[in-house]
């Protein structure tokens, strides 16, 4: 009954990220063009609205036992020995994960108004098949290394690892935007493919589900192999 009732939030909380991290460009814009703010500083607008969003998301994440909005994170903390998942869990939520993504990007995509419409539509790959499933695992190897290295063992302050975590993430976008989106995340990318009828081709099973999961569970290995995770403490008799 806790693998469902976390699963129910995973769906829970994957459709409202899906919903809100799609408002970015929109938001961005509005508040680049009301401060007069022109690139590359713009980037700064999108980090502080990622870092609120990742804010957000943690401490909702946290009122619902742990919920999670990204497959690859799933993945990782189990491999690196983090967590209290099991294969049959991981089994179940990452399903959820993508049915709560296929809600928010329909539920954006009639909310949002007509003049934004334009900014929607998911990640999308940019080159052949081969590279683009090459970026996108190389980029979730990266972001998921560097989400297990700033929250185990990265600075104390919350507000400093999350904003560590948001310039990262919008520093892998930045660059992997010519590649595959990037999405770095198969519930987004899930979700949005769904939207457009490409859910079941293997291109979106191929670059946005096994790649990334292999690039986030080579992380957790690799950084296992560099940071072991704590041991349990014995009880004293």
């Amino acid at each position: 009954m806790g693998v469902v009732k976390l699963a129910i939030g995973d769906a829970v909380i994957t459709s409202l990220w899906v919903f809100s991290i799609s408002t970015l460009g929109p938001f961005t814009s509005l508040i680049s063009s009301y401060l007069q703010v022109q690139p590359p500083l713009t980037l700064l607008v999108t980090t502080t609205l990622v870092f609120i969003l990742l804010f957000l998301f943690t401490t909702v994440g946290q009122i619902l036992g742990g919920a999670n909005f990204n497959p690859t994170a799933t993945a990782s903390f189990y491999a690196a020995g983090y967590g209290r998942d099991s294969l049959f869990s991981i089994a179940i939520r990452l399903p959820a994960q993508a049915i709560g993504a296929v809600g928010g990007a329909l539920a954006i995509k009639e909310f949002m108004p007509a003049k934004y419409k334009h900014m929607l539509g998911g990640p999308s790959v940019k080159v052949d098949l081969h590279t683009g499933a090459i970026a996108e695992g190389v980029l979730t190897f990266v972001i998921s290394f560097i989400v297990l290295f700033v929250l185990m063992r990265g600075p104390k302050s919350k507000f400093l690892k999350l904003w560590l975590l948001a310039a990262t993430t919008v520093t892998l976008v930045v660059n992997g935007s010519k590649y595959t989106g990037p999405a770095m995340n198969p519930a987004n990318a899930y979700g949005w493919a769904y939207v457009r009828n490409r859910h079941n081709t293997w291109e979106q099973f191929y670059v946005y589900w096994i790649c990334p999961l292999i690039g986030s569970v080579t992380a957790a290995l690799f950084f296992r192999l560099f940071f072991s995770p704590p041991k349990p403490k014995e009880k004293k008799a």
